[in-house]
């Protein structure tokens, strides 16, 4: 195959066998389209074409106003992938039929949707746009906290404590004694450095070695307790420059890919700031997710859910396959999430716990630079990027969606409540589950704090659901395979590579199997050696249900069956560390083992570059 288009029209054939139609028009359209409108067509209109089709399954017909840009012939529906949408919606009406065909919404949403998340840049004028809308947002989350009345934010106050007041207490009860009696390396509040980049520039070994601090965080994380291996390096004290808040770092806002139509914004984080956030991190989530209340427990069929989920999102999928199938539990998602959490939100939930609250202030960032419009002051509590702006965030949606249940049943909820919901809500990041009984109290409730609620991605009607990457139809997974990178055109191509074998094992265990030969030629052809594996091997390789061809050979000294095939390889970047630095980073308790890579203080940080070795591995 030479192109994206050819692979797409591959796929559409194999589709249309499987749906019993015929996608030779569908594929004349969409080369026509392609080759006077370019990528953009598949890449950005066939996905605004997907997202039609999901709000026609929600409201159950074809409505006027979608699928504009596609012709129509004598009904509602459009002419491009008619042969499916006439196994999902009768053509004359456009309403949906009373037994659609589950492969058929599958196959539309596969052929709009597969390049619709290809790791492109996007063109100046959306990048623009896209930091013009960011701006605006944090503008609107000033007006927003104005129009909450105080007995709605008591309320909040309320409902928070009622949810999150023995977390919040611990928690606060932590940094307190940290402050007191000097951190203990048994205690909860540990500081330790992510791998990515930071606003100050540091990376790698460089950030153990940190000399910088604020003010804001010595009052609540004195640099010598946190940043010093111990303090008989006290001396080092000199050397540190302690930043007030007009000195500061601002966060980075930067742009990454996101899709074509838009990408998203991130904000890295100064390096004293991104430092305590982790340490604020972990026991957040740890006293979060082992709560009675809003934490981990045993579904009545023996799965684990919560309330919150940071790090598994099977419940959230699972509680939206059963609301696909009962039409009892909707799927909310919400726009700019992170970027709609004012300081006041955060100040409603936690000011009760004045350690807490001072410490999650002290580590956010409250200006950043944003490019082409320089530094400004940020209303939000956090831009995506922060190590806590996802549990902040989802204890925040949490508290709102119990205030719109409790709008719903007209009196204040209780502990009982909550327990008996736990099975029923569910927030992880923006992908919010409720039962379809609350809903619109819900949505009424997010909205009154400021919260902008994606329509075109909540549904509560039909028979579609979607939550953390999961989508289904009628308790059937419908999600489509997408393919994230360009297909490579030599070996050289190593990340394209990796990316297509992985698409390309995805598309197997989706049973679309003719579309595989033809990657499999491709691939065979660019690397040579691409044997059949297991998903466990190391070699880039086939996944098959088919057993695994014999051995090429047996190695030597463990006698395993081993196969010759091209295995990833990655090298962290040269930083050499040492002295106090050096010392802090072996120190420290989260490093459950110092010794696993003997040469981390030589390098560190994220690979600059990933490569491929070929290699004799075993195939599982």
């Amino acid at each position: 195959m030479k192109s994206l288009a050819a692979l797409w029209q591959v796929m559409a054939n194999e589709l249309a066998i499987q749906c019993h139609t015929s996608a030779s028009r569908d594929i004349k359209t969409f080369t026509s389209r392609s080759e006077h409108e370019g990528d953009a067509f598949f890449t950005i209109t066939l996905p605004q074409f997907a997202k039609d089709f999901e709000r026609s399954l929600e409201l159950g017909y074809v409505d006027s106003g979608l699928f504009v840009g596609f012709q129509r012939r004598g009904g509602p529906l459009p002419l491009f992938l008619g042969g499916f949408l006439r196994q999902v919606f009768e053509p004359r009406t456009g309403r949906i039929l009373e037994q659609p065909s589950v492969e058929s919404i599958f196959a539309v949403r596969q052929l709009t949707l597969v390049f619709g998340k290809i790791l492109r840049p996007t063109s100046v004028r959306r990048e623009r746009d896209t930091i013009r809308q960011y701006l605006e947002t944090d503008r609107a989350v000033d007006a927003a906290n104005s129009s909450i009345g105080d007995e709605y934010r008591e309320r909040f106050r309320r409902v928070a404590a009622l949810l999150f007041r023995d977390v919040f207490q611990e928690l606060d009860n932590e940094i307190y004694h940290g402050l007191i009696h000097h951190p203990s390396p048994q205690g909860r509040v540990i500081a330790r450095h992510g791998p990515g980049a930071t606003a100050d520039k540091l990376q790698g070994n460089q950030k153990w070695s940190q000399l910088e601090w604020t003010s804001r965080l010595e009052e609540y994380f004195p640099f010598g307790d946190h940043a010093l291996p111990n303090w008989r390096y006290y001396d080092q004290l000199d050397d540190v420059t302690v930043l007030e808040p007009e000195d500061e770092y601002p966060a980075r806002v930067v742009l990454v890919p996101k899709t074509q139509k838009s990408p998203r914004v991130i904000a890295i984080e100064p390096t004293a700031v991104q430092y305590m956030q982790q340490a604020l991190l972990a026991p957040l989530v740890e006293l979060l997710e082992g709560d009675p209340i809003v934490g981990c427990f045993k579904t009545a069929d023996g799965r684990t859910s919560s309330l919150l989920g940071f790090t598994d999102q099977g419940p959230n999928q699972d509680l939206a396959c059963e609301g696909s199938r009962e039409q009892q539990l909707a799927t909310l998602d919400l726009s700019e999430a992170s970027d709609r959490v004012s300081t006041q939100h955060v100040a409603d939930l936690v000011s009760r716990w004045p350690h807490l609250y001072g410490a999650l202030m002290a580590t956010r960032s409250t200006k950043a630079e944003v490019q082409g419009h320089g530094v400004i002051h940020l209303s939000k509590f956090a831009s995506m990027g922060s190590a806590v702006c996802f549990p902040v965030e989802a204890m925040v949606f949490l508290t709102t969606v119990f205030l719109g249940i409790e709008d719903s049943l007209k009196r204040p909820v209780t502990r009982g409540d909550v327990k008996f919901l736990r099975e029923r809500v569910r927030v992880y990041g923006d992908d919010i589950i409720v039962p379809t009984d609350f809903v619109f109290h819900v949505l009424k409730s997010l909205e009154a704090f400021g919260f902008k609620v994606n329509t075109s991605k909540s549904f509560w009607n039909g028979k579609f659901r979607e939550s953390c990457g999961g989508d289904f139809y009628d308790g059937e997974r419908v999600t489509p395979i997408r393919c994230r990178r360009d297909l490579p055109e030599n070996s050289e191509d190593v990340q394209e590579l990796i990316s297509l074998v992985s698409f390309r094992n995805q598309l197997y265990y989706a049973g679309l199997w003719q579309t595989c030969r033809a990657l499999d030629a491709r691939l065979e052809r660019l690397l040579r050696h691409f044997p059949r594996v297991e998903s466990t091997s190391a070699i880039l390789g086939r996944e098959s249900f088919l057993p695994l061809p014999e051995a090429e050979m047996v190695s030597e000294r463990t006698h395993t069956p081993m196969v010759k095939g091209w295995v990833v390889t990655s090298r962290s970047p040269s930083n050499m560390l040492d002295g106090w630095g050096a010392l802090r980073k072996c120190l420290d308790p989260r490093r459950v083992n110092p010794f696993e890579d003997p040469r981390h203080l030589e390098r560190s940080g994220r690979p600059d570059a990933v490569g491929m070795k070929l290699r004799w591995r075993p195939p599982f």
